[in-house]
């Protein structure tokens, strides 16, 4: 059973929708079910005309008439429904390239009615095919996209000029419900200026960050970027609500046994200090004995952390739908995750320009100091792991994600070859960028070798060589004056 105020949303949004003199390119009214093949063209051909359009969501609804939009119910029962022995939902979704959102919500309407909106998420970077084929709405009808090239153009252009910080998270609202949800106080707080006394001083300064539009109705449209940054509960926006950052807490060094699990509700920008409390808290940390006393102190150093857990917030791709930022703490390790491939080949994150697919919320997030203006967080994560020894950080891809190890402390001799030669490749980088080439001393200083034990090092830049992860500065000099910088330098 829905909750009631999401049952009062469905009835006002039903209100909407049976209000508009005639179905739409963006909606769709039908009596009892239809065939399945039906209902995934429909999705197709209704996110492509909402992205058009410029609309956040499309709509097929069950229950209406078609002509007059009298209310007069429905048999039709999503959550009953299978299609070749599945559920129909998983089975629609199967079919669908890309994965967007959509949702079925059943409900009763004012007059008792039985009634099913299927909400859709508007296609954002190429258009919805059901099945391998993609369609589009012509005025009331269904049909396919390929066989109207004007309409395909249209909507590429559509793609093109409209990011997803720009695009709508929810339209229509009155004043009263922008500023209930999204959190202007803190907005306001983080930008450290004064909140304006009046209500119209707010929402200007809202609508100047471009994180609400006010629509030709009088109305109001809270953009994406509004409410991923400053949003009081993400699950307010739906198509938003999966992109809250998740934070596990495991038992032991795999995924077998979870202690405890949380979603980050809040917009980023507002819930960071938030999210980054409560991952210190889960933590576990180090007891330092000194001569006095003991103290704690912490197993990864903070400011790796803020920077890495900022750049899964910022550099995700939001076209991946269904997933979201997350952070996994395990007896050992760290790891920080988030959607969507790098722009920037991992090798070369410490030297190449800082590059966002979504800059729009990389620019605010600078503004409110949450992230780097020069993008040289990543930098910084490995200098920290530099000095406190600890093993060096991982970054990689794992299929369409991009994710990120932390490690706990670890004695040198605990460390495997392959650790030691990812740790000189990233010493060999950091050396490099200050114009300071590496050797057996400074590697040495990295994993706090003795100098009685040179032969050590000696040992693991040789490796690191064959490896093909570092390559000779000056061939010209001596064994012991060698020095080495990165393989693509």
């Amino acid at each position: 059973m829905a909750r009631p105020e999401i049952v009062k949303y469905l009835q006002s949004l039903l209100k909407e929708l049976v209000a508009l003199p005639r179905e739409t390119e963006w909606a769709e009214f039908k009596h009892n079910s239809i065939k399945p093949e039906d209902i995934g063209e429909y999705i197709s051909a209704l996110a492509n005309s909402a992205a058009l359009l410029g609309k956040p969501f499309a709509y097929l609804v069950w229950g209406v008439k078609n002509l007059d939009h009298e209310i007069i119910g429905t048999n039709f029962n999503p959550a009953a429904a299978r299609h070749k022995q599945q559920e129909l939902e998983s089975w629609l979704l199967q079919k669908m390239e890309p994965k967007i959102d959509f949702y079925f919500h059943s409900f009763e309407a004012p007059n008792q009615k039985s009634v099913v909106i299927l909400e859709i998420q508007a296609a954002s970077y190429t258009p919805v095919r059901f099945n391998g084929a993609e369609f589009i709405r012509i005025g009331s009808y269904k049909k396919p996209l390929g066989k109207h090239p004007e309409k395909e153009r249209s909507l590429w252009r559509a793609f093109e000029r409209k990011p997803f910080e720009r695009q709508l998270a929810m339209e229509n609202a009155t004043a009263e419900q922008a500023l209930k949800l999204l959190d202007y106080p803190g907005y306001f707080s983080l930008m450290d200026q004064p909140l304006p006394e009046g209500r119209s001083g707010v929402l200007d300064s809202l609508e100047a960050d471009e994180l609400i539009q006010k629509n030709p109705s009088g109305l109001w449209n809270i953009t994406n970027i509004g409410a991923i940054l400053f949003a009081r509960e993400l699950k307010s926006f739906r198509h938003l609500a999966r992109k809250a950052a998740r934070l596990i807490l495991y038992k032991g060094k795999d995924r077998f046994q979870t202690i405890r699990e949380l979603n980050a509700d809040k917009g980023y920008a507002v819930g960071f200090e938030g999210l980054i409390d409560h991952i210190g808290t889960l933590l576990p940390s180090n007891e330092e004995i000194g001569k006095a006393l003991r103290k704690q102190t912490p197993m990864y150093p903070e400011i790796a952390i803020r920077e890495l857990v900022a750049n899964a917030l910022i550099h995700q791709d939001f076209n991946i739908t269904g997933t979201g930022p997350m952070i996994e703490i395990f007896q050992d390790r760290l790891e920080i995750s988030n959607p969507g491939k790098p722009l920037v080949e991992v090798d070369r994150f410490l030297d190449s320009p800082p590059r966002s697919r979504n800059e729009g919320i990389a620019s605010l997030m600078r503004r409110v100091n949450i992230c780097e203006e020069r993008g040289s967080g990543v930098d910084k994560v490995v200098m920290q792991t530099e000095y406190y020894q600890l093993p060096a950080p991982v970054f990689e891809t794992y299929q369409d994600d991009m994710r990120v190890a932390l490690f706990a402390p670890r004695d040198f001799k605990d460390m495997d070859i392959q650790q030691r030669i990812r740790a000189a490749y990233l010493h060999s980088v950091l050396r490099y960028l200050n114009h300071q080439p590496m050797n057996n001393t400074t590697l040495r200083e990295r994993f706090g070798i003795q100098a009685k034990n040179s032969s050590i090092a000696s040992r693991i830049i040789k490796q690191a060589v064959k490896a093909g992860r570092i390559k000779p500065y000056d061939d010209d000099v001596g064994a012991k004056a060698m020095r080495y910088v990165p393989w693509w330098a």
